[in-house]
């Protein structure tokens, strides 16, 4: 029997936490790992890699941390094939209920003769050691050839057919550096599935870099070919051009089944809701016109297009918003609303509140229903994720003070609370978002170098919320920090973005 191609699943492999983190900008803390880990595992992924155990303590205890909550999705570690890496892999994954250790070796010549300088048998035993070594401790072992797109195809399949005697389960043929195309890789794939005898008895698993524009392209050609899992991160992220993104990869199978002739175990309704999580705790914007989540994707703004949507939806949609957790009525809430019907508009936005945090958000949603008329859903989304923070809150600002103009010099007086104490003081600066910085670290003696500073409106109008992101390097504790604020000022969101960073940094610091 055997599944008929067309009712076949095929596995979605999330490595946002993993080649996603890689991203240049990203640093996420424990807690926001934790968080974006739990949203995969509503988002029904079939695999979450947590991380490279390997690669630094930090990783390890995310890694310890997300085993030990999730229990849907399988939880993988990366581990180059050598011993010690393998070790702290299993050890990290140890406690979840489902785990895979995956490892790694580069099998092609550029990378064998140039990077490893090593022989190719002597590759071939290390792939093959690795593979034991994991399968001794862990049922399921994935087996990667970096660099298989470049690599000798028939020294590819000797490769494979050895990891999988050795007791890898699933065989992954990265496109590493974002150089192959879709007729090829379908190829190649086609090539491995026809030449290696034992790979039956392997998932068929295809990663794909961003490089030339082709990532999605590529893994959805390799799922024609018949590869059973693809491997892709959360709005694409990833180093350099980023990686294949599985919302594009998701919808592409769900929308052309026709052609596909499969399916995911993925909730399409949570992937808007993921996009954004990841978007916010990354720093990464989403471009507007990016596909499935950007914010024009279902956007019809010219005359014609509306006027054909509103008379026959599918004249220009081969989707609905609500598909991928987009609700279509954006305008939501007034001044006049009331703390219940807030309440319920944030439930069907997803957002389980404690009583505190729904008395915390209608307040400063009442203070927003002042300041502008209408609220919509972006804005509830602002104001409960900039409610609902992965780091306590040291420092809270009691009250700001900021003059600048074309001839004065930008001063900023600032009081911030700590544990009920008030403190208090002022700093001149080169601009008023300048003097506002130095004037928290005055307070705060925490101090930072911005590396990267941006505020954008969250809706359209005059009176909208401002959202600040910044990126600030503590040299005391060598690591970068990604702090955000919301505000209808925008000196103020500046402010508080600075001050989510001071106080992530402080976490290090005690």
């Amino acid at each position: 029997g055997g599944l008929t191609m067309s009712s076949r699943i095929v596995k979605i492999f999330d490595t946002t936490l993993r080649d996603g983190e890689q991203s240049p900008g990203a640093s996420l803390n424990i807690e926001e790992k934790i968080a974006i880990a739990k949203q995969l595992e509503k988002l029904g992924v079939d695999v979450i890699e947590a991380g490279f155990a390997a690669a630094s303590p930090g990783d390890f205890e995310a890694i310890n941390a997300i085993a030990k909550i999730i229990k849907n999705s399988t939880i993988a570690s990366l581990a180059r094939a050598v011993k010690q890496d393998i070790e702290k892999g299993l050890e990290a994954i140890k406690p979840a209920p489902r785990k895979r250790l995956h490892t790694f070796i580069a099998t092609s010549p550029i990378h064998v003769e140039k990077k490893l300088k090593m022989s190719y048998e002597a590759v071939l035993d290390a792939a093959v050691d690795a593979v034991k070594f994991a399968r001794n401790g862990c049922e399921e072992v994935e087996f990667s050839a970096e660099d298989a797109t470049r690599s000798n195809w028939d020294y590819l399949c000797k490769v494979v057919e050895s990891v999988i005697n050795a007791g890898a389960s699933v065989v992954n043929l990265p496109d590493t550096v974002g150089y192959t195309t879709p007729q090829e890789y379908y190829e190649l794939i086609t090539y491995i599935k026809n030449k290696v005898p034992n790979i039956d008895k392997a998932e068929v698993s295809v990663h794909c870099h961003n490089d030339l524009g082709m990532a999605v392209a590529n893994s959805l050609s390799a799922v024609l070919a018949g590869a059973d899992q693809v491997e892709c991160t959360i709005n694409g992220i990833g180093e350099r051009a980023g990686n294949a993104s599985l919302e594009e990869i998701v919808m592409a199978i769900k929308v052309r089944n026709d052609i596909y002739k499969a399916s995911t175990n993925i909730n399409t309704k949570e992937i808007y809701r993921t996009s954004r999580l990841v978007s916010k705790l990354t720093g990464i914007d989403i471009q507007r016109n990016k596909a499935i989540v950007g914010k024009n994707a279902f956007a019809h703004e010219a005359g014609i297009h509306q006027d054909g949507v509103i008379k026959e939806k599918s004249t220009y949609e081969i989707m609905k918003p609500e598909d991928v957790g987009i609700d279509s009525s954006s305008l939501v809430l007034g001044k006049h609303s009331g703390k219940h019907g807030l309440e319920k508009r944030l439930v069907e936005l997803g957002y389980q509140l404690t009583k505190e945090q729904l008395e915390d958000i209608f307040e400063k949603f009442k203070v927003l229903a002042d300041k502008k008329k209408e609220v919509y859903d972006e804005d509830l989304h602002a104001l409960v994720e900039d409610k609902i923070k992965f780091s306590p809150s040291v420092y809270e600002i009691v009250s700001l003070q900021v003059s600048s103009g074309t001839n004065i010099t930008p001063t900023a007086t600032i009081k911030l609370s700590k544990n009920g104490e008030i403190f208090e003081d002022a700093a001149l600066g080169d601009g008023p978002v300048d003097a506002v910085y130095k004037a928290l670290e005055r307070i705060t003696f925490v101090k930072g170098q911005l590396k990267f500073y941006e505020i954008k409106s969250i809706t359209e109008s005059r009176e909208a919320l401002g959202e600040a992101t910044v990126k600030v390097y503590f040299p005391d504790i060598d690591k970068n920090i990604i702090g955000r604020g919301v505000a209808t000022d925008v000196i103020e969101a500046s402010a508080k973005a600075y001050l989510d960073a001071i106080n992530k940094a402080l976490m290090y610091i005690t």
